[in-house]
Parts: structure tokens; sequence; C-alpha cells
């Protein structure tokens, strides 16, 4: 199969690997790809918002199947372009990606399909009616951009005065939750029409610093499988969460295909949905691929006919951490263009995998260039062991601005 991979980040390069080593791939491309995916994809410019060109690329190059990673892709409308071309992708149209590109989308969707999530409300032209609706509701509550925000577009503030500046902060619309207590994990399912099969769960650190304080990132850090969210557990939240979202996007003629990841949190009253996101997660995909035992590549092209088998997605036992290495400054002005070193050292320890996110080569070094630039993952017979290899594999990884948090796993 001639597959193209579309993103530049962590998640697309776990990606990547694991499907470079299916005996079905004959030929794996990456628009725009990384430094890290030279030696098992050809990386072409095309970036991953630029619909026309990759679905011209995939055309010419006699594409069999297109893998989407990021949902800029997905909201903009990659799966319909190429369905017009007659090319398969595995991911969602652009309607049913507005699982993600719209809260407030979301919101509704679980409200009609008797969904348990936090109550709301969306505010589209007035940010003095948010305010008032802060003042009047006190904190902690949680405020979130109602489009796309890589990540970035949610702040649950532990003040009045912190919503307020959220609220200044954040472009219209936006969508004020309730803040929900508990433990937070990630849901992740492969789905066609009404059915879903199981793919796993982890567990995200999203905040910037140690001991879950600063802003919201894109994440830090991820665990695998979560500890307190076994598989019975999982396939429950599935049932709870994720089937009667399914059922209510058919009713309304949107259906969903493609792998969806379901935030939630674990309350004393069971789970209760945090968003959905239309792909899968960044840091968890590294953490969960990793682990992965059975070939991706005939799943994913299964996916993109509609078509599911729970037999064809199985892990190791082993579980898993990946750390993210972001640049000082992230999440708001990381600092960029310093020179990384270490890499050999850190991809040389038994079960270290090395996935590039921010990087770019510069007159033969490698350099930083985005927020989160690397990320480092680990398996082992147990998490303490997984954890110590990928802190371990970190240290030797070196360039002046490097950031990265002490507590993830813990």
């Amino acid at each position: 199969m001639r597959v193209l991979l579309v993103g530049s980040g962590g998640r697309e390069h776990a990606l990547a690997q694991a499907i470079s080593r299916s005996p079905k791939l004959t030929a794996l491309f990456a628009a725009p790809g990384n430094p890290g995916m030279k030696d098992i994809a050809q990386c072409v410019a095309i970036k991953a918002d630029d619909i026309a060109g990759l679905v011209d690329f995939a055309r010419k190059e006699k594409i069999d199947l297109v893998v989407p990673g990021p949902e800029v892709s997905l909201v903009a409308g990659l799966a319909d372009q190429c369905e017009a071309a007659g090319i398969a992708c595995a991911g969602p149209s652009r309607a049913a990606a507005q699982l993600e590109g719209s809260k407030a989308f979301t919101k509704e969707i679980a409200d009609a399909a008797s969904i348990p999530t936090a109550r709301w409300q969306r505010f589209e032209t007035s940010k003095e009616e948010a305010l008032a609706y802060v003042r009047q509701h006190g904190a902690p509550i949680v405020i979130k951009a109602d489009g796309l925000a890589a990540g970035k577009g949610v702040v649950v503030a532990q003040s009045v005065e912190e919503a307020e500046e959220a609220i200044e902060k954040l472009s219209l619309p936006l969508v004020i939750e309730e803040c929900l207590f508990g433990r937070e994990v990630s849901l992740f399912a492969f789905c066609s029409g009404e059915e879903a099969v199981l793919i796993g769960a982890a567990r995200d650190h999203k905040r910037a610093y140690d001991g879950d304080k600063g802003p919201n990132t894109g994440g830090m850090g991820a665990i695998c499988p979560p500890p307190d969210f076994d598989h019975e557990a999982q396939e429950k939240a599935l049932d709870l969460t994720v089937r009667p979202m399914l059922a209510e996007m058919v009713r309304r003629g949107t259906p969903f295909k493609g792998v969806i990841f379901a935030g939630l949190m674990l309350t004393e009253d069971g789970p209760k949905l945090i968003e959905y996101n239309v792909r899968f997660g960044d840091p968890e995909a590294q953490a969960l691929l990793i682990r992965l035992e059975s070939d991706l590549l005939p799943a994913l092209d299964e996916l993109a006919h509609g078509r599911l088998s729970q037999d064809s997605v199985t892990f190791s036992d082993q579980p898993s951490l990946s750390l993210v290495l972001a640049a000082r400054g992230y999440p708001d002005k990381p600092v960029t263009g310093g020179v990384i070193t270490g890499l050999e050292n850190a991809e040389a320890q038994p079960g270290v995998y090395v996935f590039h996110a921010g990087t770019i080569l510069q007159g033969g070094q490698l350099v930083a260039a985005g927020g989160r630039v690397l990320t480092i993952c680990a398996k082992a017979k147990t998490p303490e062991k997984a954890r110590s290899r990928a802190y371990e594999a970190a240290a030797s990884i070196q360039w002046a601005d490097k950031m990265l948090r002490s507590d993830i796993g813990l």
C-alpha cells in the first residue's frame, strides 16, 4: 500500500513508525513530516492545512490511503476532498469533525444524546455577558475557546479574576462550563457509524509545570494505561460517552468515521465528558503506539472503508510513559533556535523511543523550532521502570532551552 501521512508532530512520528513496520506497506510519504521521519518516510513540503495540495499529491502519487494526524486537516475537510477524488481516508468528514472544531457543537450533541457532561453556556457576541456569567457563578470555572486552539484554548480558572482575564484574552465565541473534579483520562476508539471498537486509554498531564501548575498546554507527558481505568471501565465509558454520540451523529445525517478521543473526568458520579477530539491525542498516541503489537496499517485501511474489528488491535501488557521536552517559555513564547545533541544516547537505551515534533535541520544540526520539541517514550515491565527509563533518556538529550516536568507518572 502507498500511504500519505499528514502532519509533523510527535503523534505523526509515532504513527509513521507504527505504519512503517507493516508488511503491507510499499511507500510512506509524510506531509510535511519532520527530521525524525526521514529514515522511514519520504517527507514532502505540503502543510497539513493545504487540503488541495494534499489531495493533488495523493492523486498524482496514486496513494491508497491517507492517514490524517492533526485536527486542522479534518476540520478543513480533508476527508471530504479525498472521498471526492476516490482516495480512502482514515478520518471523519468536515461535518463530523465539528465534534472537535466546535466546543458548543460537542455540548449540544452530548445533551441530545444524554451523555453526562458539565453544565455549560455559549457566548457568541458579548464578552460582557460572559463576564457577568462568571461573576454570578464564581470559581473555579472553565473558559474555553469554541474553535480550534492547538490544546491551548482552555483555562481552568481558580478565581473570578483569572476567569475574567481568560475571557478578555480569548476570542469569541466562548463556552463557559462548570468545573468538574476527579481524575482525567483519554479514551480512544475506532468508530464507524454507530459502531465503536476500543483502542485503549492514557492519562495526559496538561499543565506546564510540576504539581499540575501553570497554563494548560497541548500536553507535557502521558502514562498508558491509567492504573485506575481498566479494560472493563473503558468499555463501560464507551457505552456511556461514545456510542450514544455516534448514534446521535447518525440521526443527524453526519455519521462519524475515524478515531475518536474522548477526554473524560472520572468523578464520584462516574465518567463525565470533557471534550471529543477526532484524532489520536498527543502525547498520548506516542505512549499508546509503542505498546502496539498488531499491524496498524490494515486496521487503518479497514477503518477508512467503514469496517471495524476488535481483533485488529492488540497491545503489549507492558506499561509506557511519554515525556515531552519543550522549549523554555512554552506554551506562550517558546524559545527556538537551540542546537539539540545527545539523541543517539537516548535512542540506544532499551525500551526507549524518541519522537520529533518541533525540530528542523539547519547546517547539518538538529535545532529546536517549536514549543513541544521532542517526546521521549519508554515501556517496561512496571510503570516505575518505564518512568525511570524515560527520564534517564531525557537527561542525555541537551539543548540550552530544554524544559520538562519532573513528575510525569507520579
